[in-house]
């Protein structure tokens, strides 16, 4: 397999986290977002949307970090990312897609940057524009996770699973911006829980191979 990413991209995290956790070996393709190698005519034929990750499977090529992640407990099934029954299953997804549909799409990079360059918001305002919408987030999160007898160590019982996989990366970006975390003492919890494990460990953005400053 071959994963195309770029370190700091959230949702390669997720899909590095997955890889770690199922112990799938692959190649890394990096695609440098700033510089805009996303836009290139070679990766465009690989991913139309110009974004990452993309993974490459044989002939198979793979897009959106959660259809990835799914495929990937689909076709290995060692090591479950989501619970057995289907009202479990839902939970999971509904805490997974919190970050992947409702914080991470008005967070990510393009769209910081057509705040600052289109819109001409300065650094601050940015700034403040990031953490709204993650504080926005996090606090359904973790009034879901409170709550709720089926949270355990990890989000949902004491096993990683597809929730964990995208509150960890979402947790690193707040960090960026110096959000206060600690409104979210369950998410703060999880996440340190999570950080102790090698597969969430390695897969983070200083521990890649196109790490920058």
């Amino acid at each position: 397999m071959k994963l195309h990413g770029y370190f700091r991209s959230s949702a390669a995290f997720r899909v590095r986290i997955a890889l770690n956790l199922k112990g799938l070996p692959y190649d890394n393709a990096f695609v440098h977002l700033r510089k805009g190698d996303q836009r290139s005519a070679t990766f465009l034929g690989i991913n139309p949307q110009a974004l990452v990750p993309a993974l490459e499977d044989g002939p198979h090529v793979l897009t959106q970090s959660l259809a990835i992640i799914e495929y990937l407990d689909e076709t290995h099934t060692a090591v479950p990312l989501l619970p057995k029954t289907p009202h479990e299953r839902a939970r999971v997804r509904a805490l997974a897609q919190i970050v992947a549909c409702d914080i991470h799409p008005i967070d990510n990079l393009r769209v910081l940057q057509y705040l600052a360059k289109e819109l001409k918001a300065d650094e601050a305002a940015v700034g403040r524009w990031f953490n709204h919408w993650i504080a926005t987030g996090f606090t359904g999160f973790e009034a879901t996770l409170a709550q709720d007898k089926a949270t355990g160590r990890f989000c949902h019982g004491d096993a990683p699973g597809l929730a964990d996989i995208c509150l960890v990366p979402q947790v690193f970006n707040s960090q960026r911006y110096k959000l206060d975390l600690g409104p979210y003492p369950t998410i703060e919890r999880i996440y340190e829980a999570c950080m102790t494990l090698p597969a969430f460990d390695a897969a983070q953005p200083a521990k890649q191979p196109d790490a920058e400053p």
